[in-house]
């Protein structure tokens, strides 16, 4: 492990806090996205567990906003000097769910910085860790990963991990087109203007990317949707990791296993893979 700058040290351990209206209003949109019918939502309704990372998204001004659609560095998250970053994986634990009318805060703590020597170059590993409350009462804690990577040098494409492929094994498994207005809905919900997802020009000329990238949050919601639908029980928490970039436009196979009991709990392993059969994502979800 590399050694951490004194201004980044001085990060580790900082808070923000984000107060959330749960609005009728915004999850009737969040459920129109889904294509969920949004009429059948009421106030007071608890929403599924899972669906706390809809909320919550941070509001920097326009004047914050960096070439690249995210806030510049230090305005929300540390001044981490790589210029390219995605999420990466999270680990969740839930405790409760959300209801449509409640006020609810997010505190996101900064957990660790990690800079490190990866195959794909020299990068660092931010971890936030963000903790949802209704008043006292905690709703859910996720870690989060985001990576942070050097910039591509001109002419040269974005590298990724050689590919996986799925398992064959499945017991259930749904297709889903990453349609344009699917990818934008989704950012507009999340409040991300992260170019890659919308610019074209940008994503092949600035990060090497051969067209628009998928939002792997979107990637993440739609995969926990798919193994909530497909398995009996209350969700307790889960872990993901998103392991091969996958692009707007593409139609993708979400798939899982049969649950497994454990001593507490049963597990269900899923994952997202492309048309060409490769593993894009991972996740281990945990049912009660």
């Amino acid at each position: 492990m590399m050694e951490l700058p004194p201004e980044l040290m001085a990060w580790v351990g900082r808070t923000r806090v984000v107060v959330e209206d749960v609005s009728l209003a915004a999850t009737r949109r969040i459920a129109a996205m889904l294509d969920l019918d949004p009429g059948a939502l009421r106030i007071g309704d608890e929403l599924p567990a899972h669906w706390f990372s809809l909320f919550f998204a941070e509001a920097p001004r326009q004047s914050d906003i960096g070439p690249d659609g995210h806030p510049n560095p230090g305005v929300v998250l540390p001044p981490i000097p790589l210029p390219r970053r995605m999420g990466a994986g999270r680990r969740v634990s839930l405790h409760g769910p959300l209801r449509i009318g409640e006020i609810a805060t997010r505190t996101a703590e900064v957990a660790a910085i990690s800079p490190k020597q990866a195959r794909t170059g020299f990068i660092t590993v931010l971890t936030m860790r963000h903790t949802i409350r209704r008043g006292s009462e905690v709703l859910a804690v996720d870690e989060f990963d985001a990576v942070y990577r050097e910039a591509v040098k001109p002419g040269e494409k974005s590298a990724v991990n050689a590919p996986v492929p799925a398992p064959a094994d499945a017991a259930w498994s749904v297709e889903k087109h990453l349609s344009s207005a699917l990818v934008f809905r989704y950012s507009a919900i999340t409040w991300n203007a992260h170019r890659i997802h919308y610019d074209a020009d940008y994503a092949r000329g600035e990060e090497g990317y051969p067209a628009t990238v998928q939002n792997g949050g979107l990637t993440m919601q739609l995969l926990l949707d798919a193994v909530v639908a497909n398995t009996a029980g209350r969700l307790l928490g889960f872990s993901a990791r998103l392991t091969r970039p996958l692009h707007v436009g593409e139609t993708i196979t979400l798939a899982g296993h049969a649950p497994v009991d454990g001593p507490v709990d049963r597990v269900v392993r899923a994952w997202a893979a492309n048309a060409a059969g490769a593993t894009c994502a991972e996740l281990e979800a945990r049912f009660g």
